[in-house]
């Protein structure tokens, strides 16, 4: 994976073991140990929110679709102030 946005060297201790384990993923995959690390990093950070990124909680709901589409606004709605909650801020 090629990155169009500036990217920081940062150097990792790792035990032995893990280097192998890492090593040895990284050679079964076909990928770069950098690579690798990105991914098993990003898979343990929160997502970022990036500006223009669609909305992650547009489908959501019980029911059959049509119901998500009727109370859109609802939903919408109620995800945002759950977010909110989440992350400390209030309206």
């Amino acid at each position: 994976m090629r990155y169009a946005v500036c990217v920081k060297r940062t150097t990792v201790m790792l035990p032995d073991e893990t280097d192998a384990r890492l090593r040895r993923e990284a050679r079964r995959r076909g990928v770069s140990i950098a690579e690798l690390t990105r991914e098993a990093i990003e898979a343990c950070l929160p997502p970022s929110p990036r500006a223009g990124t669609p909305l992650s909680f547009f489908a959501i709901g019980a029911g059959e679709p049509h119901d998500a589409a009727r109370d859109a606004e609802r939903l919408v709605s109620e995800a945002i102030e759950r977010r909110r909650r989440r992350s400390g801020r209030s309206r």
